[in-house]
């Protein structure tokens, strides 16, 4: 008997037991019945899973709460500063027409050819001239019960001109025509650096929050203890107006771009404490 449990003690790989096993604790001979030896592994991956879970609750970080004991008041205002636009961007380009694609596309580079060669002539600098569009379609002739017929192709190529000189604009857009430019849109003005002017818009709309915060507590019999939060939201203003032109004669008065006056704003939403 003896040496058949040293056999059993020596084997090398694991023993599982079937049925159930009756363990007993040193010191207290108290007797445990653990009902399958395979419950073990299951007990050693509950606790590998709780100790790697320490160092992640270790790292996390409690964020401080803002706590207010006084009332709390939530402001929006707008700020604005009027500035003239110093930068205009104009669409021009050319559309033509031919029977066959090739033709309606020859046709149009060579007109756009001209158009590009009086932008560097009255002094545009090539990082302000970019190409917009630039296609290719069928025309069709549509009659009752038939299917439609391709009669020809139009070809058209446009670019996107940014002027920075504004009072040369209207005279370079009638050279352009003259050179066979026939599809103009714009323009669309604009400031070509807000940053100081937004900033300026920025300190008045803070301004007007305070007064109307001070109001409000002054009203209400309280008093304006600090500015909890300060976030800013998008000002897109009144719509942009826009110009259009088509081929005019070059006998015609020289077409004017003006840019009257753009107003620069900025809406900031406050949230004060009051007490």
């Amino acid at each position: 008997m003896f040496r058949k449990d040293a056999a059993r003690r020596r084997h090398s790989g694991p023993v599982i037991a079937k049925g159930p096993v009756r363990v007993e604790t040193e010191g207290s001979h108290a007797m445990k019945s653990i009902s399958s030896a395979l419950f073990a592994p299951l007990l050693f991956g509950v606790a590998a899973a709780s100790l790697g879970a320490v160092p992640a609750a270790a790292q996390t970080v409690n964020l401080p709460i803002q706590t207010i004991s006084g009332t709390r008041l939530d402001v929006s205002a707008r700020g604005a500063v009027t500035r003239v636009p110093d930068l205009a961007t104009i669409s021009a380009g050319v559309v033509t027409q031919a029977v066959t694609a090739d033709a309606a596309m020859r046709d149009n580079a060579t007109r756009m050819a001209g158009v590009l060669a009086a932008l560097k002539k009255a002094g545009i600098a090539e990082r302000d001239v970019a190409t917009a569009t630039l296609s290719l379609n069928p025309q069709y002739r549509y009659a009752e019960n038939q299917p439609p017929v391709i009669t020809g192709y139009q070809a058209s190529n446009s670019v996107t001109i940014r002027f920075r000189d504004l009072t040369k604009a209207g005279s370079i857009l009638d050279a352009l025509v003259r050179q066979g430019a026939n599809q103009i849109n714009g323009p669309s003005l604009s400031i070509d650096k807000p940053e100081a002017a937004l900033d300026e818009a920025r300190r008045a709309a803070i301004k007007d929050a305070r007064a109307r915060a001070e109001l409000y507590a002054t009203a209400a019999g309280l008093r304006v203890k600090r500015i909890l939060t300060i976030s800013e939201s998008a000002d897109y203003g009144p719509p942009v107006p826009m110009y259009a032109a088509r081929a005019m004669k070059a006998e015609a008065a020289d077409t004017q771009v003006v840019p009257g006056e753009q107003d620069v704003s900025v809406v900031v939403n406050v949230s004060f404490e009051l007490e």
